[in-house]
């Protein structure tokens, strides 16, 4: 497997920090990012159920810049 970096949330200086990756052979986005709270995870759950293996990620809105780059770097080819 190759990932891309694809960069990480400006404001965080060196801490860990929400950040995203592409996967250079099957395009996927991975994300990392704040464990959403459990009032959200029961939002979220309202809509569609949350299995034991998955989780709800929470993105900063200053990172929408390095998303579209994820998305620009998933679509080439």
């Amino acid at each position: 497997m190759a990932l891309r970096f694809v960069g990480k949330d400006p404001e965080s200086g060196d801490h860990g920090s929400p950040a995203v990756w592409v996967d250079e052979e099957t395009k996927d986005l991975l994300f990392q990012g704040w464990k959403a709270d459990k009032g959200t995870m029961g939002e979220s759950s309202l809509d569609v159920p949350i299995p034991d293996h998955e989780a709800v990620i929470r993105v900063p809105k200053r990172m929408i810049p390095l998303l579209r780059e994820a998305l620009d770097v998933a679509e080439l080819d």
